[in-house]
């Protein structure tokens, strides 16, 4: 018999509209953002937690580094935190030395790297529509490498590990699948699945592709050759903009919710003001696919 896609989902963790979302395999903690409260959040193994840049809001994308150290990005691009120092500094802050407007979701390019999109802050701020967003590399040296443009609102990565294939939600637009080169360039930009409210992005260890919405009661799976599978209802019917796999063996599932129409309404200015986002966990049928973290030296 065929188990459940997902079962047993729990709250752990409540917010304004919480966003960036990733699990530190090697230590057990789970960080998330706040993208209208503002701040990195950890939730701890012992159940203590830990917060840091309280004061940074639109946060989109979380990634813990070799080192744990936490990447979050947002307006003026990537900074870095050390959880257990309390250092932090800027990864990158400048492309072509020119200041960076906003950088959104970024994934290990498998080399000690990431793969980033950017996005239009200015905007997301003024509640008016983005302008065009571009795909990047960021070596583990630093050096920034742009791979895609005329991206309307680059959002959920993730990157095949037999390193064949790059995912990248475009919000309001579609999800889209790049061919990888062996230099890493992108290549063969097409439809993977229409889907306007595409968000947040995470693989199986088949290469499924879970992909959220944050207009949609349930997050849509997809085969990498784009035919569909059967989808995971939300909790509750909210939305959800991001999901990620946790846990000894990668069956605990996380995903932030927030109420079906908050997306759209942030994407017109209405701020939300009340801690109706959830941050929930639950068990998977399936396990995702370890990655490995990107290998930065900091600080």
């Amino acid at each position: 018999m065929t188990p459940p896609a997902v079962q047993g989902f729990e709250p752990i963790a409540r917010g304004l509209y919480l966003e960036g979302l990733a699990v530190d395999l090697e230590r057990g903690i789970i960080w998330y953002s706040d993208v209208i409260a503002g701040g990195i959040h950890g939730l701890y193994p012992d159940g203590s937690t830990r917060s840091f840049n309280t004061d940074r809001m639109w946060t989109g994308g979380v990634l813990v580094n070799a080192d744990g150290s936490v990447l979050s990005t947002g307006a003026g691009g990537i900074m870095w935190n050390d959880p257990d120092t309390g250092k932090s500094g800027w990864l990158i802050a400048a492309i072509d030395g020119k200041p960076i407007n906003g950088i959104n979701e970024m994934v290990p390019d498998g080399t000690g790297g990431i793969f980033f999109g950017t996005n239009d802050i200015e905007m997301v701020i003024a509640g008016k529509p983005s302008r065009p967003t571009a795909l990047y590399r960021l070596t583990a040296d630093r050096r920034v490498i742009k791979l895609a443009d005329g991206l309307n609102f680059t959002n959920g990565l993730m990157y095949d590990p037999d390193r064949k294939r790059l995912y990248c939600n475009d919000s309001f637009v579609a999800t889209y699948l790049f061919d990888v080169q062996p230099d890493l360039t992108l290549t063969n930009r097409r439809v993977l699945v229409e889907k306007a409210d595409a968000d947040g992005m995470a693989l199986d260890a088949e290469g499924n592709v879970y992909i959220t919405g944050f207009r949609s009661g349930e997050i849509v799976r997809v085969r990498p050759d784009g035919s569909a599978l059967t989808p995971i209802p939300n909790p509750g019917g909210a939305a959800v903009t991001q999901v990620r796999f946790g846990g000894s063996d990668l069956r605990d599932i996380y995903i932030n919710t927030v109420p079906i129409d908050a997306g759209d309404k942030l994407a017109v200015g209405e701020i939300p003001s009340e801690k109706t986002s959830i941050l929930y966990r639950g068990r998977s049928g399936a396990p995702g696919r370890a990655v490995a973290p990107p290998q930065f030296k900091l600080g």
